[in-house]
């Protein structure tokens, strides 16, 4: 049980603080729940200042639930662009489907009814609830769990549902009546600005006089967690195919379920996958990814090899891409139709075809997309 002075001192100054303090983000200029919902989603696994723009675009583009509900996928994934975790669009435009036709499109102010919508977890839930409605809901993250466990010196592994279920029981006393929306904002805001997670800025904490956490020396060593399983590493050759006229490259759109599902991408494989060794030299690497790529495209377009084009890696939460990159030469052959799911795309095209970040980056290497 914690110190009831304390939970009171650190409400009090925690709310004052954060009334002077408090960053302007465009999701907090309005309690629209559904701009609040939205900008919750992004902020998941993703920083602020990438957040503000993606955001402004979004909801302009897709100004209401039914907005949302009614565009084509693609052209979401297109504005979710370079934002990563492409699941968490596909589920949030899954969820303003529902919302239009079960609530008319507008998002229930009920938890339960609220938290059943797809990708709408505990945390999400709670956050919403509270900022858009001032329900007195808990919503605890990464910003809150560090917080409290420094503020209160609470020692229990943070990866755990348990420890999670004691700080949102927590979380909730400290709520003042009537304060949820900045209380759970400001909390927040302190573990983003100056509850850090390394080198915190202890002097100008508002609750520093009473934090457990700083008074045994503890601050740098809290929260306990334990390290997440290290990304698997895979090894792929990636072409890079441009056609004859110098217009357009060649792309392959990825299935419709698993990871970056229908998204636009450069041809690649897997070293292992296709029976190569890791070791190969370029010029095989070279010769090994032009055969591959012409059984894919059953010959429809000629591929050669030309050159290496450098090494790109991308890290998923599960696995971590190392590409080697070879750019192809295009035959005569080109202009013929290609097999599904193949298509040569112009610069044009480019606006329109949602691409992973990885290969938006060799895209923009090689002036297919603007810089």
């Amino acid at each position: 049980m914690q110190d009831r002075s304390s939970m009171t001192y650190f409400s009090e100054e925690l709310l004052a603080w954060y009334r002077v303090q408090k960053r302007d983000l465009p999701w907090r200029r309005s309690r629209n729940p559904y701009y609040i919902w939205v900008s919750e989603i992004m902020l998941q696994q993703t920083r602020v200042e990438t957040v503000k723009p993606y955001f402004e675009r979004f909801v302009s583009l897709f100004p209401t639930v039914e907005a949302l509900a009614e565009a084509p996928e693609e052209t979401v994934l297109k504005a979710w662009e370079g934002l990563g975790y492409y699941s968490r669009a596909r589920n949030l435009q899954s969820a303003a489907r529902e919302v239009s036709e079960r609530y008319g499109g507008q998002v229930p102010d009920d938890k339960e009814r609220f938290a059943a919508l797809k990708g709408v977890g505990p945390y999400t839930a709670g956050a919403v609830m509270s900022i858009a409605f001032n329900r007195r809901e808990p919503a605890v993250d990464g910003n809150v769990m560090r917080v409290l466990s420094r503020y209160f010196c609470i020692e229990e592994d943070v990866a755990k549902g348990s420890t999670r279920a004691m700080m949102e029981r927590l979380q909730y006393e400290l709520i003042p009546e009537g304060e949820a929306s900045d209380f759970n904002q400001a909390i927040m805001e302190l573990g983003a600005l100056v509850c850090t997670p390394k080198s915190p800025h202890c002097l100008t904490c508002p609750v520093m006089e009473r934090c457990a956490g700083r008074l045994e020396g503890k601050e740098e060593t809290l929260p306990i967690k334990t390290k997440a399983k290290p990304p698997r590493p895979e090894y792929r050759a990636c072409a890079l195919v441009v056609s004859e006229d110098g217009e357009r490259v060649l792309l392959r759109k990825r299935p419709a379920t698993g990871l970056l599902a229908d998204m636009w991408e450069l041809p690649h494989v897997e070293f292992a996958a296709a029976g190569w060794p890791a070791a190969m030299a370029d010029a095989a690497v070279g010769e090994a990814l032009s055969g591959w790529l012409q059984a894919e495209l059953g010959g429809c377009a000629v591929v050669a090899p030309l050159a290496p084009a450098g090494i790109a890696e991308h890290t998923f939460s599960h696995i971590h891409w190392n590409l080697r990159v070879h750019r192809l030469a295009a035959g005569a052959a080109e202009g013929a139709t290609l097999p599904a799911p193949y298509r040569w795309v112009d610069r044009a095209g480019m606006t329109v075809h949602p691409l992973p970040n990885v290969f938006v980056r060799l895209l923009k290497a090689e002036g297919f997309i603007p810089a």
